[in-house]
């Protein structure tokens, strides 16, 4: 018995062992006959031997297994995970293989059944498949610089013969760099230097002569701390600093794009930071505002209800497609601008190079990407997606615009309770003048002459209260949507989708599992808790090193906008942490941190050359002198216009010349909008794709994009545009008014005063009595030059004289460079 149980077993092996065998043939005959050839044909010039395109190559039975960078190509008994199934059919616009032409369908259908027969292959059974190394090694990513927790370093001990030299903590960091690299730091700045420096760090504008002479004249100990506490509770420092962020969030007064229409409410967000800086709300909340405001707790204030609400507009000014005809590709495009940006502002983070395959250098998933994602396709930020598309913007009423709004609208309603009584009345009236009982078509025409002209006036009377009333106050600014969990979109196509991931936060980070989002609520405001929470690594780090870029030209960090492993490694890694524990442990307060910063050795050096020092660090990477800076775009033309007289220091508010949603180009697509306000620049319109010209010519950001790292060049047109510019011709002149209030002796030092904050050294007087005296006898300014002059001001020799001298002074480079 048991002989013939044996033997039964092995004739049933047989036979399953010839089944597979079978089996195995006609997979392998498949394969040569319907697959391999089109491999060879379409494919193996780019994934072959010699060459691997996107590290993926098919011509062999290992590597095809493996895959390349953006996932496996084949994964047997699996079309859905199989990406050479989606290529071939089409599925995404932006990866389509063979590029020249698509398959035939029965040539794909093939493909589809070899994956469902196991991709069977000849040199299956002979080959060992090795997985490809994309698994993340958590822990190990942990470890990187940026991810690690931020540390509180102790302060460094220093050594003679420069100990006394630090005035706080951040002097000790900075000094004992330094004495590492056997660099010497600059002696201070003298107080002139100082002045001229600080006034147009916090304000962006020269010091006038009277505040310079008050400083000089103070020669306590708290002179300089006063002086920074003063421009600090400045209006202008909110102008200044507030221009900055607007940088990093990529502000602008038009969509951009296919459809550069005007986003008429953003200037609510633009005053809003400025009044956030001026008012130092600590910068954790300024995070968490903008991201979440309208999910913060309800607030008995309206006013601070409507900040919160015109702070989310943050994440509304990024630029769409608006005739985008693909209402879910356009969903997923803005949300991904929303991440794109977020994750570069507040983490130095490039999270949006996931929505295709998992970040190629940084430990950031595709399904981490689509967890966030799913944050913010959880979040309402268009109003429509129909063609052209409309973006959400919340009413923002105060109690008394509210109140006058509504008396309106009762004002309104009575008058057409009027207008529908009239015009029932008048149809009676035609009814029995012609003795029918039907209305005739379009009745209106045969009402009587009185019953016209009242109907007449009511509606000119609702017009006008219309236009009395206006539209309601709103900001651009998002809401809560439905919650929804995606699926991943291989590819970064909403027409292939993947796995289904849960709204969470980036796995990399520790602590992230501690902010879980409720089934019910988008997750934005746990995000935005999250990434202001004192565990984050990021956050507090890459604004510690934003602001440090904006005071010193570059940051302890170089890469502002990138943290990840292709951002600069910092130079002095334990300096970075402590001005970032600086800030967190001042509860966030940027003036706070300005203080500091600003009242330590290090900011006070003069820019002195030492020729041992710079023989070493030319770069002055470890900051042995203050940095000579050229002044932004917006510095330049504002202290052109603060030193002639002819600056406008009002605030807030728009100055489009189109109302919201409108096209800024006339017919022929030119621009209309006027940039001849003499406002502050942060103040003039930023139209995306047609920027100001002076903007332009002065590095100003793509408005477009985030940019925390503003170019600084140096070009020809820029020297063009300071000698040959018709605003800076106009404030010439109005300078050179001014100082005719003055004994022709004190016009030059009062000029140098004005410009530079300083007298001028007594060659630069003889030189400028020189030029003066020289044009008098040999003037240059033809009567057809006078002619066209702007200003209605006297042109007499003297004047043009003095007009040109004060041309060449905002013309040098002391003007618009600051030491």
């Amino acid at each position: 018995m048991q002989l013939l149980k044996s033997a039964t077993v092995l004739i049933l092996l047989a036979c399953c062992t010839s089944t597979q065998a079978d089996d195995d043939a006609a997979g392998h005959a498949f394969f040569e006959k319907k697959i391999r050839p089109v491999l060879i044909r379409y494919c193996y010039e780019c994934h072959g031997e010699e060459k691997q395109e996107s590290d993926l190559r098919l011509d062999n039975y290992k590597d095809l297994m493996r895959g390349g960078g953006t996932g496996p190509a084949v994964v047997p008994e699996n079309l859905d995970e199989s990406l050479i199934i989606h290529v071939l059919r089409y599925e995404d616009e932006e990866l389509q293989m063979p590029p020249e032409h698509k398959l035939a369908d029965e040539v794909v259908d093939d493909f589809v059944k070899w994956i469902e027969m196991g991709a069977p292959h000849p040199d299956a059974s002979k080959t060992k498949i090795e997985p490809r190394q994309d698994a993340v090694d958590w822990e190990k990513e942990r470890n990187f610089w940026s991810f690690q927790p931020i540390s509180d370093p102790e302060i460094p001990e220093l050594t003679k013969p420069h100990s006394n030299w630090a005035t706080n903590s951040l002097d000790h960091f900075i000094l004992s760099k330094l004495q590492q690299q056997g660099l010497t730091p600059a002696p201070a700045a003298d107080k002139i230097t100082l002045i001229r420096r600080v006034t147009f760090a916090l304000t962006g504008l020269p010091p006038t002569p009277e505040e310079v002479q008050a400083f000089l004249a103070d020669r306590s100990e708290n002179a300089y701390p006063q002086l920074i506490d003063r421009l600090l509770d400045s209006s202008a420092y909110g102008e200044r600093w507030g221009r900055f962020w607007l940088d990093v969030v990529r502000y602008a007064d038009s969509n951009g794009l296919d459809e550069n229409i005007a986003h008429g409410n953003a200037w609510r967000y633009r005053d809003y930071v400025i009044q956030a800086f001026n008012d130092d709300i600590p910068f954790d909340e300024f995070i968490v505002e903008q991201i979440a405001g309208d999910l913060l707790p309800a607030a008995e204030d309206i006013a601070l209800t409507n900040r919160r609400l015109v702070a989310t507009g943050f994440l509304v000014l990024g630029p769409k497609v608006l005739a985008e005809g693909d209402e879910q590709k356009l969903a997923m495009d803005i949300v991904d601008e929303q991440i794109d940006t977020i994750g570069r502002a507040f983490m130095g983070m490039t999270i949006g190079c996931a929505r295709c395959h998992d970040h190629k250098f940084d430990p950031i998933s595709t399904e981490d990407y689509y967890a966030l994602a799913s944050i913010f396709k959880s979040t309402h930020t268009m109003e429509s997606y129909k063609r052209i598309a409309k973006w959400n913007e919340n009413e923002v009423f105060t109690p008394q615009s509210k109140a006058e709004y509504e008396r309106y609208n009762v004002l309104l309603n009575e008058v057409q309770t009027q207008v529908n009584d009239t015009t029932e009345a008048a149809k009676q009236d035609l009814l029995k003048r012609l003795g029918v009982e039907t209305l005739p078509e379009k009745p209106e025409e045969q009402f009587s002459e009185a019953y016209k002209k009242q109907i007449t006036a009511l509606k000119e009377q609702i017009t006008k209260l219309n236009e009395e009333r206006g539209e309601p106050p709103t900001a651009m600014g998002v809401r809560e949507a439905e919650p929804v969990n995606l699926q991943v979109h291989i590819r970064g196509s909403h027409l292939s989708l993947g796995k289904q991931v849960t709204r969470r936060m980036p796995e990399v980070f520790l602590h992230s599992s501690e902010f879980a989002i409720p089934q019910e609520q988008s997750g934005r405001l746990q995000f935005a808790q999250w990434l202001t929470s004192k565990s984050h690594p990021l956050t507090a780090r890459v604004l510690a090193n934003r602001l440090w870029r904006w005071h010193f030209g570059k940051g302890i960090q170089e890469s502002t906008d990138n943290f990840g492993n292709l951002g600069d490694n910092p130079v002095n890694p334990e300096l970075l942490d402590h001005v970032a524990q600086q800030l967190i442990q001042n509860n966030w307060s940027i003036k706070d941190w300005h203080r500091w910063v600003m009242n330590s050795s290090t900011y006070k050096m003069s820019s002195t050359i030492h020729a041992q020092n710079h023989q070493q660090d030319p770069a002055n990477a470890y900051l042995w002198r203050f940095p000579v800076r050229r002044l932004e775009a917006e510095s330049i033309r504002d202290s052109i216009l603060a030193v002639s007289g002819m600056l406008d220091r009002e605030m807030g508010g728009s100055m489009l010349h189109v109302k919201n949603r409108q096209f800024l180009f006339d017919h022929t697509s030119k621009d209309l909008t006027d940039y001849s306000s003499l406002r502050r620049s942060i103040y003039l319109p930023v139209i995306r794709n047609n920027l100001y010209d002076v903007f332009q010519l002065f590095d100003f950001n793509d408005a477009s994009v985030i940019n925390g790292n503003r170019d600084s060049t140096t070009v020809a047109p820029q020297a063009l545009f300071m000698m040959n510019s018709p605003l800076v011709e106009e404030a010439s002149c109005q300078l050179a008014h001014q100082l005719t209030d003055f004994p022709e002796k004190q016009q030059i030092s009062e000029l140098y005063r004005l410009a530079y904050g300083r007298q001028p050294t007594k060659s630069e007087t003889n030189l400028a009595r020189k030029y003066l005296k020289q044009f008098l006898t040999t003037p240059v300014i033809t009567q057809e030059q006078q002619d066209n002059e702007a200003p209605a001001l006297p042109m007499t020799a003297e004047f043009q004289a003095l007009k040109l001298l004060c041309h060449s002074v905002l013309a040098s480079n002391e003007f618009i460079y600051i030491k």
